[in-house]
């Protein structure tokens, strides 16, 4: 595990941008997109440096699994990323320069890199569609979604081959720069930008306008001005016109830090943010994935009174120990390595309490 987070924060850290030509082809998408689920269903052997290193191997059966059972915006993402780390690790590139594999690439590019009313720079998402696979009110743009768009872009233009030309390459280098102001400026959250959006005036409809998404200052949750500490910060879970989505969501968060989404200032205020609430964002079992969950009037209408996802369970506020590794990457990053640690020893300590009381029942 830590092969591959050193693996993604030197991804992360690599500024070098390989050009890419657009994918020229008679086929009509519809065509495109059932012959790439053909080829994702058809089983093919797996190269040869994958049998050295056993978490790659857990990752590409999986990632096979998702590409052909799952849908949402996520799994699109993860193969970028998941195909870049191993390349990083590994130095083979025979995987990502097959042609169904590239093939594949293009058609998920030209997919996402689409610039429409409702989706640029950011990616429009139904509910349900990313690791909460369920309802629970994230439809629209969120975070997570947002983090992993980014960080797929900067994997893919090292994946795509040379020899396909520059188009590819211009049309992702725009994508991301209106996506870094984008997420850096209206996304972040503070203590001065919370006052900043407390006094902000509505009804504002010219290119001057401060109040972009037009949030009204009621929408506040009382529970935001108490959360909120003089020191650090995060990424909302969810803006768009009208609405913003106070909750913390730690995937999105640690995957802005670890695919420089967020500034250095931005990925240092995060983590000073879960040393300062640790019992809100860690708890007695790392690690919380949403803050703070839904109470009993929005469980029953953002979740449709589902029984999974009551409070503090599940997506609903519950803990994810198995985000651990990237809280733990994020630390590596930034140089923060004694949250890292704390939070692994209180794991620890969880299961092996766990472990004892199992044996006594």
């Amino acid at each position: 595990m830590r092969i591959l987070d050193h693996t993604i924060i030197e991804m992360a850290e690599d500024q070098n941008v390989i050009t890419n030509e657009n994918f020229d082809s008679s086929e009509t998408n519809d065509d495109k997109c059932t012959r790439t689920l053909d080829v994702a269903k058809t089983p093919h052997t797996r190269p040869t440096s994958f049998d050295q290193n056993l978490m790659f191997i857990e990752a590409w059966e999986h990632l096979k699994r998702s590409v052909v059972y799952y849908k949402g915006q996520e799994i699109a993402s993860n193969f970028f990323i998941l195909q870049h780390a191993y390349t990083r690790a590994t130095g083979d590139y025979s995987l990502s320069h097959r042609l169904e594999c590239h093939n594949g690439m293009k058609l998920i590019l030209s997919v996402c890199l689409v610039e429409g009313f409702g989706t640029f720079p950011t990616l429009l998402c139904a509910d349900g569609c990313c690791v909460t696979d369920r309802r629970m009110g994230v439809s629209g743009y969120p975070m997570e979604i947002q983090a992993l768009f980014f960080m797929a872009l900067r994997c893919a233009v090292h994946l795509l081959r040379e020899d396909d030309g520059k188009e590819f390459s211009k049309r992702i280098e725009k994508r991301l720069q209106a996506l870094t102001y984008h997420m850096r400026s209206y996304f972040w959250l503070d203590f001065q930008q919370l006052n900043n959006i407390y006094r902000y005036k509505t009804e504002e409809y010219s290119h001057t306008a401060v109040n972009k998404f037009n949030v009204m200052p009621n929408s506040i949750p009382d529970w935001v001005f108490d959360f909120m500490p003089m020191k650090g910060g995060y990424s909302v879970a969810n803006v768009s016109p009208t609405r913003m989505d106070f909750r913390w969501f730690v995937l999105g968060n640690c995957v802005a830090i670890l695919s420089s989404l967020a500034t250095y200032n931005q990925s240092m205020a995060i983590l000073d943010l879960i040393e300062d609430r640790w019992e809100e964002l860690v708890g007695k079992m790392p690690l919380k994935l949403s803050y703070p969950a839904l109470d009993i009037h929005g469980w029953s209408i953002e979740t449709g009174s589902d029984p999974k996802n009551t409070r503090w369970s599940s997506q609903n506020g519950g803990s994810w120990p198995g985000l651990l590794w990237l809280l733990t990457a994020a630390c590596i990053k930034t140089g923060w390595p004694e949250i890292e640690r704390k939070a692994i020893e209180l794991a620890e300590h969880a299961a092996d309490v766990q472990g004892r009381l199992a044996r006594i029942l």
